[in-house]
């Protein structure tokens, strides 16, 4: 059963993605916090959960703080921004800070709905008509240039990390040792000018780079 974290200080929104969550995802473990101190101490004790829900405002917090911190503390943490501020700036700054998605509080159920299965999934949920997307697009061809400098042994990482593998895993399939997987992963991010898999990851699903599955890209 996937376990699922919600992080807003508003109880009605909390129940509202508690409904959603329910119907999409039968028999999700949810947690919640009311506030950025009893978030930290939640995350803390579930150090495997799926996917956090992220609201910026909330008691004790400071802009993109918590989800900075939270980045560098638990950075196989998915994060999604659920955030009533839909700033273009804002947006691209959470993605660019390692947040997976930003979902508008202002979306419908429907709309939830589909970003909760995609970032479920692996992909990363943006609204699709702000500027935000707009200027992602605009950085396309910077990005497609950091990839062409990987080389194919990196390329290859890079995707099997996308598909959600470990450092352990990855090793194992290209027959090489964890240390060597853990050089090339520091040199993807060198390249790519990114500061985690996650900003690496985004970039590669941006690009429609593909995925591995067992030894096979698609």
């Amino acid at each position: 059963m996937p376990v699922l974290l919600i992080a807003d200080d508003h109880p009605l929104f909390r129940e509202a993605l508690r409904g959603v969550i329910g119907r999409v995802f039968p028999g999700a473990v949810i947690h919640e916090a009311d506030q950025v101190s009893v978030l930290y101490d939640l995350v803390d004790s579930c150090p495997d959960a799926d996917l956090l829900l992220l609201d910026l405002d909330m008691p004790g917090s400071s802009g993109l703080g918590p989800l900075k911190q939270l980045r560098g503390q638990h950075p196989q943490l998915p994060i999604v921004i659920v955030s009533a501020h839909e700033d273009p700036l804002l947006i691209r700054r959470a993605l660019d800070h390692g947040a997976m998605g930003f979902i508008p509080k202002s979306s419908d159920a429907q709309m939830l709905r589909a970003a909760l299965i995609h970032v479920m999934d692996g992909g990363a949920w943006v609204p699709g008509a702000t500027p935000a997307a707009k200027a992602s697009a605009a950085r396309e061809p910077m990005m497609a240039a950091s990839v062409r400098e990987l080389t194919p042994q990196q390329f290859r990482v890079l995707q099997m990390v996308g598909a959600g593998l470990l450092n352990k895993q990855i090793a194992h399939e290209l027959q090489v040792s964890e240390a060597t997987i853990k050089a090339h992963m520091t040199a993807i991010m060198r390249k790519l000018r990114v500061s985690n898999r996650t900003q690496a990851v985004l970039i590669a699903e941006r690009l429609g780079l593909g995925t591995w599955r067992c030894g096979i890209k698609v």
